[in-house]
């Protein structure tokens, strides 16, 4: 099953997650299939850039987001729909 979650990249004390689609089995470093986008909480407001449509793409295709990944989701599509 594929899974759209959190890859931590970045130093020790100043994490930055990657948005990946992955096998949801395999561990959190292991190789993405996909990269749909960019998380930073240290600056303010938190950062998060994200492509929609390659997101709903996967999520078409039967990948499940996690928690996270969708409450990143609704606050992208709020900001996008916010801008227009």
């Amino acid at each position: 099953m594929l899974a759209m979650r959190l890859m931590r990249f970045g130093a020790k004390g100043k994490p930055a997650y990657r948005i990946v689609v992955m096998d949801s089995k395999k561990p959190r470093e292991s190789k993405a299939k996909d990269t749909i986008g960019h998380y930073n909480p240290l600056v303010e407001p938190a950062e998060i850039k994200l492509d929609l449509d390659k997101a709903k793409m996967w999520l078409a295709r039967g990948a499940r987001a996690s928690r996270t990944v969708q409450s990143l989701l609704h606050k992208a599509e709020k900001r996008f729909q916010s801008s227009k």
